[in-house]
Order: structure tokens, then C-alpha cells, then sequence
């Protein structure tokens, strides 16, 4: 039988499979065309704007591309490539596998095996999650113009939404790392409009079952207003929001300390506050680090990394490494297990560096003495003259 009788074969049991719903994916493979670099294409189902589609990744030697066709388009293109450079194609169905095969000697076998998935995919564009935050029922996220009455996302609200649920699984995680029973009362420094403080409330309160103290520290009376009357209305009985600034917050009886975007050395005050309370966690986003490249531009150090440091693009962020790594070693001297990762945030800052702090043991003298030495070379090779973190804690 000639190919293109096989590939016709393929292509009707593929629509069989996409009108008896049982349809998994579509795998193009061994390719031997023209286009360099391309191995593999595979093939899901999707529904864009109540619409099915079939979403084609075409897989390089170092990118992906991923593109999306209407359900007939994408049919003729499959049996396009299979005449045409890709030599096995593979069909998944939750009945069973169909795999046409062009061995090398140019004859062609269409054979059936076992299903390997049990299930169909979902076949919503963008994936659903386990969320540790249901839109549903939570009065908060009404008020605060996250969802309707119903529960439903806004959809300019949808990337807060992830954000908020990416916030809480960074701190569950980092929770479980401490004792149960060990968060008792939470500090929010610079808490804004307090969408990430009720996330957490809820977290800690609806899924966590804990009894904590939540208290959110903001610095304009009008978003502490809006907050506390939100907290009424949610029931949130532990949550508070009170008017004021971080370095006035008196945090003394705090476990779990939280500076997300605190300008410059207000993060420093932040950190300073969570060390002071000798709090079991630390989590801080630190934003504009203009005390440290004040510093190394007021200095001028000529050094290893001086021919990058002459473009303001990379003394930026040089900056921000520095005045981060050594937040980090201040946190380790003081007895924390620091962690440095990446941050999603928003479309406005769509990438943050966080910095955490877990408290372990407390360091050994000579360990201590180590990290200080390492903070003092760090200074003298960048041309740095005090941190501000190092200030407040007169080390």
C-alpha cells in the first residue's frame, strides 16, 4: 500500500478520535526534512475563546515554538509532514496507540498497541492548577476586585490572582520547613492594598488550621482603612492593619516577618526588625538598591568587573547582587539558612529576587568570624563604605 494510503489511515483515525472525545496527543518523529534544527512536533488539543484548536510545539535543538490551528488546518498539516520529512507518527488515544512507521528501506508499517494514558487531558488553554487558593467563596477577593460575586476571576485580574497563589506556595513550602505551631503572629511590612496579606490569612487560617496573628504595616491611611474594613466584612478576626512605617513597627513578638518591594534600605530595616524578634522566618523582595550603587559610584573601585560596571545597565545590577548577597551573609551570621531564588511577581515587576531567611542554629564563633571577613572583603573590592543592614546591626 503507498504511503499516502497509510498517512490517510492515520489522518481518519485521528478524527475518530477527536469526535469520540478519547483523543491524548500527536507525535511526530525521526524527522529527516529540510528545516534545521527541528526534531519532533507534538500535538494537544485546546479550546481558545470556547474554540478547539490543536496546539503544535515544534521542538528544536534549543527552543520550542509552539503554535495553534484550527482542527481541519491542523489535520491537513499533520499528514502534510508525514509525507513530507517526519518518518514515525504516533497517535494517543485512551483506547489504544497507532504508530505509522517509515522504516528505512522505504517500506511503511501501520501498527496498534496497548493505550499508553488511561485519561484524556484537559484541553484548557491555560492548564488548571491545584490552587491553595479557590476563588470561591472568599469574600476578600470580592472586595478587593479580584472576583464577582460568584467567584469568577476578573480578566484583568488574572495574573494577580496567579501571583497571589504563586506567593502562598513559596511560603507554604518554606513554612513547612519549621516546627508545627511555630507561626503565631506575622508581620506584612508595607502591606499596600493587602491582596498577598489575606491570601495568607486564609492560607494559614483555612488550610493550615492555625490560630496566627496577622498584622499588615502600611504607611498610607487610606489603604489601612480599606483593609481593616475588607478584614471586618471577611470575618478575619486575627487580621489587622495598622498605620505607620517599618522602622517605627514595633515587631518584637514576630515569627514570620514579610518586606515584599521595600525600597532600598527599608528592606534593611525589615531584615533588622525580623533579626531583632529573632523571628523563625524572614522573607523579603528588595527593590531599588540605591544605597549600595551610591557607594560604588561615589568610590570607584577599579576591579576585575570594571569593564561591565562602566555601563549604568550592569552597575545596576551589579548593585543589587551586592547589596543582596551580603542582606544574605548578615542573615547567616546571624544564625539563618539563607535562600536567594526568583520571584514572580506582576506585570509591572515581572521578576524579583527573594530573599529568605529560616532560623537554625546559631553560628560557632569561628564561622561568624569567617562571614564577617567575607563582608569586609566584599566592601573593599567593590569600593563599598558601609551597608545599611551592617549599620543598624553594628557589626
Amino acid at each position: 500500500m503507498p504511503v499516502l494510503e497509510y498517512i490517510e489511515q492515520f489522518t481518519i483515525a485521528l478524527k475518530e478520535s477527536l469526535n469520540a472525545a478519547n483523543f491524548v496527543k500527536v507525535s511526530l518523529g525521526n524527522y529527516k526534512g529540510e528545516e534545521e534544527a527541528l526534531k519532533q512536533i507534538l500535538i494537544r488539543k485546546v479550546v481558545i475563546k470556547r474554540e478547539d484548536k490543536l496546539a503544535f510545539t515544534y521542538r528544536y535543538k534549543t527552543r520550542d515554538v509552539v503554535k495553534n490551528y484550527a482542527v481541519d488546518e491542523a489535520i491537513d498539516l499533520i499528514a502534510d509532514y508525514l509525507n513530507k520529512g517526519f518518518k514515525i507518527g504516533t497517535l494517543f488515544t485512551t483506547e489504544k496507540d497507532l504508530i505509522l512507521e517509515e522504516l528505512n528501506n522505504g517500506k511503511v508499517v501501520f501498527r496498534e498497541s496497548k493505550a499508553s494514558s488511561a485519561a484524556a487531558p484537559s484541553a484548557n488553554h491555560d492548564k488548571e492548577k491545584a490552587r491553595l487558593i479557590k476563588p470561591e467563596a472568599k469574600s476578600y477577593l470580592t472586595e478587593l476586585k479580584i472576583t464577582d460575586a460568584e467567584g469568577r476571576v476578573f480578566k484583568n485580574a488574572q495574573d494577580k490572582f496567579r501571583q497571589i497563589n504563586h506567593y502562598i506556595e513559596i511560603l507554604s513550602s518554606l513554612i513547612k520547613e519549621l516546627p508545627e505551631g511555630t507561626i503565631k503572629k506575622v508581620a506584612d511590612m508595607g502591606s499596600g492594598k493587602g491582596y498577598l496579606t489575606f491570601a495568607l490569612y486564609d492560607y494559614l487560617h483555612s488550610v493550615l488550621k492555625l490560630e496566627t496573628e496577622v498584622v499588615g504595616v502600611e504607611y498610607r491611611q487610606d489603604m489601612v482603612d480599606l483593609c481593616n474594613q475588607v478584614a471586618v466584612k471577611s470575618a478575619f478576626d486575627k487580621l489587622n492593619f495598622v498605620q505607620g512605617t517599618i522602622e517605627d513597627y514595633k515587631a518584637d513578638d514576630v515569627n514570620l516577618l514579610i518586606a515584599l518591594h521595600a525600597c532600598d534600605t527599608a528592606t534593611d530595616d525589615a531584615i533588622f526588625k525580623g533579626i531583632k524578634a529573632n523571628a523563625e522566618l524572614i522573607v523579603v523582595a528588595p527593590c531599588c538598591h540605591k544605597q549600595i550603587r551610591r557607594e560604588i559610584e561615589q568610590n570607584k573601585v577599579k576591579n576585575d568587573v570594571s569593564f561591565l560596571t562602566k555601563y549604568g545597565i550592569f552597575l545596576e545590577r551589579q548593585a543589587e547582587m551586592v547589596t543582596d548577597g551580603i542582606r544574605a551573609l548578615i542573615l547567616e551570621y546571624f544564625g539563618y539558612k539563607t535562600k536567594v531564588f526568583e520571584f514572580i511577581s506582576d506585570a509591572h515587576t515581572p521578576k524579583n529576587v527573594l530573599v529568605v531567611g529560616v532560623k537554625g542554629k546559631a553560628q560557632g564563633a569561628e564561622r561568624r568570624e569567617e562571614i564577617l571577613q567575607k563582608i569586609k572583603a566584599s566592601k573593599k573590592y567593590f569600593g563599598i563604605g558601609y551597608h545599611h543592614l551592617e549599620k543598624l546591626l553594628e557589626l
